[in-house]
């Protein structure tokens, strides 16, 4: 079985999706006439839209909160360290090349989940990648296998993954056995998940700002201290993106080994075409009531996560007296860049950092699965099982090494973004004609709104009610 998800992994991650995932959003920054650059504004417009929502769904400041909670985990703390190591400061620059074009691909996905979206049990929104699959594309079997992809990956797998790194920090930090730790952690996640997307929305919209706030404060921080040092730093990025600046220490050299290390980390990070953010796009209630809208909201997640997040781990490696390597790498090399800047403080703060950035993960996961269950028709008493076994995992994983099933649920998100990937290429014409519909209104200076009888010709899949 090793053997079988080592080869899929290989596949997918290797030659898919590294390419794939560049290429799509290459193509959606190109299709959509470089929508992300051109209507920036757009983004923080439709997040703080009227303050308006209706009771079947969430508002788009929650949305994109619950977003940036599965976004922004630990992967913005250690990978970040680890592409450092291998790609050296280049990777940073191949970073933030990634996440521009994904956000065009974020935006496509994301408006594709608001116009398929349907009524799922008392009457929520529910959509994501499975509806507008066996919608838009008329292929229920393989927006079947796209949600069971989803749960075993977001729901189960990745929560063991997140609840191994917080037992991992806390034990470390201050000597709290793991299982005690993973008992902590699902009675508190239990809490919110058993209140469902409504509940796990209006924490996130109060934990997830403070979160990622006081993360980049320390960064604002940092960059103060070392101000003169700044210049050199940027210099250094974007000269090693290019190999034209000497490999230092244990970081590995060279163009290739940036760029594969830099794309891989934004890749991972963002989530841009997986498939998962539009899950809870989906439930949003938007403002402007216009699919679009999501697609830009969803669009400012992958620049917040990326743009902002991952280069503030960046900036408080690179200004530190801290030489990557082998042996100092991941966490480790984030806590010791820390601790050169802040004292015995840093550490504890990486700590902290990465409980919060792994438990809003370990609920914004959750809710994905919740709505893959709604597609295969769990109903309510589907969700609940999704729930029980979802916790059960959470206290697995802080006890248990993780490698091996964290090597399947790779295998599992390879296979769902695969997936989406081909279906939003293919309903490209959908997303380019909604997205031309909403400009022209903005353009002749009206509020954007979707009504379906306007468009008869597009979408017959859309659901009428919900956009008369």
């Amino acid at each position: 079985m090793n053997a079988i998800v080592d080869f899929l992994n290989t596949i997918f991650w290797g030659y898919v999706l590294i390419y794939g995932l560049l290429a799509v959003g290459i193509y959606f920054t190109i299709r959509l006439g470089f929508i992300q650059f051109r209507h920036f504004p757009e983004l923080f417009r439709c997040v703080i839209g009227s303050g308006e929502t209706d009771k079947n769904g969430i508002s788009p400041f929650q949305a994109l909160t619950v977003s940036l909670a599965s976004r922004v985990g630990t992967g913005n703390i250690a990978g970040v360290a680890v592409a450092l190591t291998l790609g050296g400061p280049g990777a940073i620059f191949w970073m933030w090349m990634v996440a521009l074009v994904g956000m065009a691909t974020a935006y496509a996905e994301s408006t594709l989940a608001q116009l398929y979206k349907v009524h799922g049990p008392g009457g929520m929104y529910r959509g994501g990648p499975a509806f507008y699959i066996a919608k838009g594309l008329g292929q229920p079997w393989l927006a079947a296998v796209f949600s069971i992809a989803l749960i075993l990956s977001f729901g189960l797998i990745f929560n063991a993954v997140q609840a191994n790194s917080i037992a991992e920090a806390v034990q470390q930090s201050f000597g709290v056995p793991k299982a005690v730790v993973g008992i902590a952690v699902a009675a508190l996640a239990g809490i919110i998940i058993f209140g469902g997307i409504p509940q796990i929305a209006r924490v996130a919209e109060k934990v997830v700002p403070a979160m990622a706030g006081l993360y980049l404060l320390a960064a604002i921080i940092v960059l103060i201290m070392n101000i003169t040092e700044v210049p050199g730093i940027l210099a250094g990025i974007v000269k090693s993106a290019f190999g034209l600046q000497e490999a230092v220490g244990g970081v590995s050299g060279g163009i290739l080994a940036a760029a594969l290390n830099g794309i891989k980390r934004g890749l991972f990070s963002n989530e841009a075409g997986m498939g998962s953010a539009p899950n809870i796009a989906a439930v949003a209630t938007p403002d402007p009531h216009h699919p679009s809208s999501q697609g830009f909201v969803q669009a400012l997640g992958v620049f917040i996560d990326t743009l902002l997040i991952c280069t503030a781990t960046a900036v408080m490696i690179l200004l530190a007296d801290v030489m990557p390597s082998a042996e100092l790498t991941g966490v480790n090399l984030t806590q010791a860049a820390l601790n050169d800047h802040f004292g015995g403080f840093g550490g504890i703060f990486v700590a902290v950092a990465i409980f919060f950035f792994a438990f809003t993960s370990i609920i914004g996961n959750y809710s994905y699965a919740e709505n893959a269950v709604v597609y295969l028709g769990g109903g309510t008493a589907g969700i609940m099982v999704l729930r029980v076994v979802s916790l059960a995992m959470v206290i697995w994983g802080a006890i248990q090494a993780v490698g091996t099933v964290f090597n399947f649920a790779d295998a599992s998100m390879g296979l769902m973004a695969t997936i989406n990937l081909i279906s939003i290429v293919l309903l490209s014409g959908t997303i380019a004609y909604v997205t031309r519909d909403y400009l022209r209104q903005r353009a002749e200076g009206q509020l954007p709104k979707f009504h379906i009888e306007d468009h008869p010709d597009i979408a017959p899949g859309v659901n009428r009610e919900i956009w008369k």
